[in-house]
């Protein structure tokens, strides 16, 4: 101590053992009780005075994940969903960002749905759905995710957050064959309707309008798009405006639906050499391509951009070497979801079982921690599943 400095140290007493020093887990239990009285106390002088105009505001502006906490509140909170009010709130608000509806592989009657942002997985319900069926997420649309039986003899709509549902009529052409399918919104938001585009490998198609509540064609699909298409689960659509692109094959190519106009067009675009379990995928009005490249016994997964002017595939990122050489000589399956600017990659061989996550416009890739059932202990295989946007006020 320097000096003229003073301080506060004591002397021991000869023979006398220094003082025992607290647990640090009663220090914090006391540093807790003084908290948790400090809440109480603010919750009575300032929660009872809070405005009640200014509760949907608050709430509307919480986390989506707190969503599944806050309902069971009371029934004020859970009766806030269906009120317009509530709902002009949640519109003020910037989309949240994607989370992804998922079918496993092992447990196909239920869903998993994965946040992103908070990198946790939810385990959701949607006790309409037939259990006696296998219902697959095949498109979405302003927080609505829409089903199609194995069989593909009927549609489903349903919000999973809110377990809203509905069973859609049944279509008037009858095609149990390979479809692929495409959903967008009429306006804003659920409230102004949604549209569903289902076609078929040999130019049968038909839309779905909410409004009307019924199915219709509205004509036939050009003579100048070869058919048969090859189509399958693979073939998701994206959306751009009120325009769905489906990838084809044989020939390789896009073909795209105007929702508005009813105007179809085909686009012969080769594929990159070596590519196989490509998806279609979609980033600020750009269209992309996923896939696997595979030569000899090295895999990669690479991103391509088409480019407008020469109808080409540029390649414009692939995964970190590093994580590809964890894929070498393994036979490497690839399932993609999303398609709104945020990839979910399902990576998968006899030894291996990976998530992965890619950010188009920030080129990022992140692990995904593995998606395990309630009360069970074995990794899931991710069989398929689409992006959706979470919304707690969209309605079937």
């Amino acid at each position: 101590m320097g000096a003229g400095e003073t301080g506060n140290f004591k002397m021991l007493e000869p023979g006398k053992p220094p003082p025992a020093k607290k647990v640090r887990k009663e220090r914090n239990r006391g540093k807790f009780s003084e908290i948790s009285c400090s809440t109480e106390t603010m919750e009575q002088q300032i929660w009872k005075e809070f405005p009640e105009d200014l509760f949907e505001a608050v709430i509307a502006r919480l986390p989506i994940a707190t969503f599944f906490r806050f309902r069971s509140v009371c029934r004020k909170w859970n009766s806030l969903l269906t009120t317009q009010s509530f709902s002009q709130q949640c519109e003020q608000i910037p989309q949240a960002q994607l989370w992804f509806y998922t079918i496993t592989h092992e447990n196909v009657n239920t869903g998993a749905m994965y946040d992103p942002k908070l990198k946790k997985w939810h385990h959701p319900t949607v006790p309409a759905l037939p259990t006696k069926l296998i219902v697959l997420p095949v498109a979405s649309a302003g927080g609505l995710v829409c089903f199609l039986d194995i069989g593909h003899r009927s549609f489903y709509v349903s919000n999973p957050l809110t377990k809203s549902f509905k069973e859609l009529p049944a279509r008037s052409v009858k095609v149990w064959s390979r479809i692929a399918v495409g959903m967008i919104l009429n306006g804003n938001s659920t409230c102004e309707g949604y549209a569903i585009l289902w076609v078929g490998c040999d130019g049968e198609y038909e839309v779905y309008d909410s409004t009307k509540n019924s199915w219709t064609r509205p004509g036939s699909m050009p003579s100048n798009i070869r058919l048969p298409m090859a189509l399958n689960f693979r073939s998701q659509a994206v959306s751009i405006g009120t325009i769905l692109y489906f990838m084809r094959s044989d020939p390789d190519g896009i073909v795209s639906y105007d929702m508005v106009t009813g105007v179809w067009k085909q686009f012969i675009i080769p594929a990159p050499l070596h590519l196989r379990d490509h998806t279609l995928a979609e980033c600020g009005g750009r269209i992309m391509l996923v896939g696997l490249l595979t030569k000899n016994a090295a895999t990669c997964v690479c991103i391509w951009e088409l480019q407008k002017m020469t109808l080409l595939w540029k390649e414009v990122d692939r995964m970190p070497n590093i994580w590809c050489l964890e894929f070498y000589g393994k036979h490497v399956r690839m399932t993609c979801l999303g398609n709104k600017g945020l990839l979910l990659l399902s990576l998968r061989s006899r030894q291996m079982n990976r998530l992965v996550t890619y950010n188009v416009t920030s080129r990022e890739w992140l692990k995904v921690p593995g998606c395990v059932l309630p009360r069970g202990r074995k990794r899931q295989w991710i069989a398929c599943g689409t992006a959706f946007h979470p919304c707690l006020t969209a309605v079937a």
